[in-house]
């Protein structure tokens, strides 16, 4: 039963890698764009909302509401007056304009916060527990689970129900002939990555209660959503999730055997996905 407590606890917190991951495979999936800050704009959405919580007095769910048409406003900004004029068959602009953008980010955190860790603190919720049985379910870990879920299957919908979603993958199938059929791509991609940045900001509200959180832990975020979505495959939402989740379990019984294991064992089942499954396990192109 303990190893069945192990894994129900490894694919909650792939929950939250896959909250990580989700909005860096909706913008590689429909522009072809390697985001580098995207771990560091998940750590900017998080001080975001402490900012709300603690100059407002806001509940810390109503300050992630609040924060939402926020981060979609800096991230439909950030891409159509910077990130637009980057894209190309050069992958190259984009890599080294992320990357700086990474280090602005940090710089402006550390200045406005400095180095000292944070934490958004959510009351009794914190230490919350469901028992079902002889196994105890954090609430909040597992209302990040539900919340990877919901979005996961709202992308979905988004991608494959709405006139929006036919207008995403048209210009990430070909962006000359969308432009052609009336589509503005740059209009297009400016609302992928605010649609991005939504997501972003759900991710930072459970990174936030979960741990602490400083302005340079974005990096070690980022490798966490670059492992989900290779491991799922790039451009898949649902692949992603499980990408997540995969992570979340073998971190898990890393630290069961020995907690020094507990990220190395992440990176290690990332490394053998890699050499079994090298396009990841749900590819786009096999959907």
């Amino acid at each position: 039963m303990s190893w069945l407590n192990i894994v129900i606890q490894g694919v909650m917190l792939g929950g939250l890698y896959a909250l990580f991951a989700a909005g860096l495979s909706l913008v590689f999936g429909i522009m072809r764009l390697v985001n580098l800050a995207h771990g560091d704009l998940i750590v900017l959405a998080a001080f975001l909302i402490l900012g709300l919580v603690t100059a407002l007095g806001l509940n810390p769910f109503l300050a992630a509401l609040v924060a939402i048409p926020i981060m979609f406003g800096f991230g439909w900004l950030l891409q159509a007056q910077l990130l637009n004029r980057t894209l190309g068959p050069d992958i190259l602009p984009p890599l080294l304009v992320t990357f700086g953008l990474s280090i602005v980010i940090q710089n402006a955190l550390l200045e406005g916060f400095s180095a000292d860790s944070r934490r958004i603190t959510v009351g009794p919720l914190e230490s919350a527990t469901l028992s079902l049985g002889p196994i105890n379910i954090g609430i909040m870990p597992l209302l990040t689970l539900l919340s990877s879920v919901v979005v996961i299957v709202s992308l979905n919908q988004l991608f494959y129900r709405t006139s929006l979603g036919r207008a995403f993958r048209a210009t990430s199938d070909d962006r000359v002939t969308a432009g052609l059929m009336g589509i503005r791509p740059d209009r297009i991609f400016s609302v992928a990555t605010g649609i991005a940045m939504i997501v972003v900001t759900i991710a930072a509200f459970y990174l936030g209660t979960r741990a602490n959180f400083d302005p340079t832990i974005g990096p070690a975020r980022l490798i966490y959503a670059f492992e989900a979505v290779i491991i799922g495959g790039l451009g898949s939402l649902w692949g992603t999730l499980a990408g997540g989740v995969i992570i979340g379990v073998a971190q898990a019984f890393g630290a069961a055997v020995n907690p020094e294991w507990q990220i190395l064992a992440g990176h290690v089942a990332f490394l053998a996905v890699l050499l079994f499954k090298p396009r990841g396990l749900f590819p786009r192109s096999a959907e």
